[in-house]
């Protein structure tokens, strides 16, 4: 088992790669290649590491596409997507020289007749299997799948884009490869909106779900199991994605640069200044641990656990620095070890504090009026403009005043053109990141017929902090869903999963699964929560929240992507943009007479 990832998703796919592909065939003793495209480097950096790979007989992992010395004495492993760039690039190793003993093929998803017939043609000799193993997606969490298309946030949303329809059958395939590998044939629901992309979206996934357990020799037939989907659009819920979140792991991805879930800070070492980088994920248990405290909590943790550590390194009661520690550090080298993922988060937290202290603060008040319609003493705000006026005025950035914007017309289900022409002059004029949540199905104008407002459940008795008292839709939906409370004609079947079934346990659903302290509970049932559009770590949050809550039912949630508040906004600005597939017409030129 990969070391870290004892759990959830990634364990679960690590298991399936392990042995589908990496067991089979495999001789004792034996040291092989594998080859990777992109998406497969992806899917495994995901889930194992180098070091698990080693122990299974792989002495080197090489990248599809680049140029490869020839190592004929030894056998290739090829893990890759059913591409026509892949197959040609697999081709060329055996055309005219044999660059490998054999080829071994393991295709993510089904590959098309054409590129089947081409391998047939140019390596049928060198190639000793060849089969499609159903991974079409990401383990971003143990809880948590992207299916690694962002792209297909324009391709349904965008006006210019003639690729729509194509995108959703992708998607509803890649969906149907994570039910696969959870060995799961969920009932399939979805939100009934304006836009018809969760209904068709739904209908996909449930043809290709019958399609897939009918073709799949080990489940042929499979029923229905104790598991639901339910599929929703991005426009569901337009405020999560916007608000600024106060718990750490998203307040971190909206106000820290954060590239490839990577975090780069300075460290001082004496009297210069080092860049550090540190992986935020599953690997690091503090991360794990600390991801969905608010950050009122975090601050307090950190230094809590830092004085643990350190009450026999004679560190002097008081504030404890990052200046502090380091100098500890450099003192007491065997000290370094204990306390280098402290100081990572230590340094992480005081960033966010700053933020939060410079300008945080008073953007999230605003906020929270506006998405929840009522002040911290329940009163409900009767004239949002006031509200809002005050960030306008203030020196707060374009962005940061687009998000209260947001906020604003959204409370009011749409505001009037005079309203927008007068909010457009304090944004710079960058109106098209507005007007075009209209394509999700929000409303922007107040003169649109479509009605986003939905009764939400009183959490009023919930201890919260004043500045987040917003909670994202989904975890009404997930926690109705298990109770069985969603209403048919909002949430309509595309498939009925067990009449009996019942996330709060109610129902003795398959045993499996278990093994690790996290599987432990994973007896009951499973909801798998996908929306369309992107995802945000709030809902994300959600999840675990949900599930640690009921115990009995695991809830996986997963998108096209993931989203922070500035990725979601410059997808809506490049909606106005022309970029792929587009449709095309011709000008025909009349002759003069």
């Amino acid at each position: 088992m990969a070391a870290g990832t004892d759990h959830g998703l990634k364990n679960i796919l690590w298991q399936k790669i392990k042995e589908n592909v990496i067991d089979d065939h495999k001789k004792p003793g034996e040291w092989r290649i594998l080859i990777l495209d992109h998406f497969t480097t992806k899917v495994l950096s995901s889930c194992c590491k180098m070091s698990d790979l080693m122990s299974e007989g792989i002495t080197i992992v090489e990248d599809l596409y680049k140029n490869r010395e020839p190592v004929p004495e030894m056998k290739a492993v090829y893990f890759i997507s059913p591409s026509e760039k892949g197959v040609d690039s697999l081709v060329n190793d055996f055309k005219s020289t044999y660059k490998y003993k054999a080829a071994y093929i393991y295709f993510t998803d089904y590959c098309p007749d054409s590129l089947f017939n081409k391998l047939r043609t140019y390596c049928a000799k060198a190639i000793r299997v060849c089969k499609e193993l159903n991974i079409s997606f990401l383990p971003y969490e143990s809880q948590v799948f992207t299916l690694d298309n962002p792209d297909a946030f324009h391709s349904i949303y965008s006006t210019h884009r003639t690729d729509k329809d194509t995108t959703l059958e992708k998607m509803a395939e890649q969906i149907v490869t994570l039910c696969a590998t959870l060995d799961e044939n969920p009932g399939v629901r979805y939100k009934k909106e304006p836009l018809d992309n969760a209904k068709k979206l739904a209908q996909l996934v449930e043809n290709k779900l019958g399609e897939h357990y009918e073709l799949d020799e080990k489940c042929k037939g499979k029923s229905k199991t104790q598991a639901q989907l339910l599929i929703v659009d991005r426009g569901f819920d337009p405020v999560s994605p916007i608000l600024h979140e106060l718990t750490y792991q998203a307040m971190v991805y909206d106000l820290i640069s954060i590239e490839n879930d990577t975090y780069k800070y300075q460290s001082k070492d004496g009297a210069s200044a080092k860049e550090k980088q540190s992986i935020l994920n599953e690997e690091d248990d503090l991360w794990t641990k600390l991801r969905h405290m608010h950050i009122a909590e975090v601050s307090e943790e950190i230094p809590k656990r830092v004085k643990e550590i350190s009450a026999n390194k004679k560190i002097k009661d008081g504030k404890i620095t990052m200046s502090g520690l380091s100098q500890l550090m450099k003192k007491m080298p065997s000290f370094r070890k204990q306390i280098s993922k402290k100081t990572v988060h230590l340094n992480l937290a005081e960033e966010c504090m700053n933020h939060f202290q410079a300008n945080v603060e008073k953007l999230c008040k605003v906020e929270q009026d506006l998405a929840l319609g009522a002040d911290t003493e329940g009163q409900k705000v009767k004239d949002p403009m006031r509200t809002l006026l005050p960030v306008l005025l203030q020196k707060h950035s374009t962005y940061d005043k687009i998000r209260a914007v947001l906020l604003y017309i959204f409370s009011l289900n749409g505001t009037t053109e005079e309203n927008l022409r007068k909010i457009f002059q304090q944004i710079d004029n960058e109106s098209n990141i507005i007007l075009n949540w209209d394509r999700l199905g929000v409303p922007i104008h107040s003169s649109s017929s479509q009605q986003r407002k939905t009764a939400r459940k009183d959490r009023s008795h919930e201890e919260t902090y004043q500045l987040s008292r917003w909670t994202p839709v989904i975890k009404d939906v997930m926690e109705d869903a298990i109770e069985n409370k969603l209403e048919t004609r909002e949430w309509p079947h595309k498939s009925e999963c067990p009449a009996a079934w019942n996330g709060s346990g109610a129902v003795s659903a398959r045993q499996k699964h278990k093994g690790s302290n996290q599987d432990d509970r994973r007896s009951g049932s499973r909801l798998i929560v996908f929306i369309i559009g992107g995802v945000s770590y709030s809902e994300m949050r959600c999840a675990y929240e949900v599930t640690q809550a009921v115990k009995s039912c695991e809830v996986i949630i997963g998108s096209t992507h993931i989203l922070t508040p500035r990725r979601l906004l410059d997808d809506m600005q490049d909606l106005s943009k022309t970029k792929g597939p587009m449709e095309t017409f011709t000008i025909i030129e009349e002759k003069a007479a």
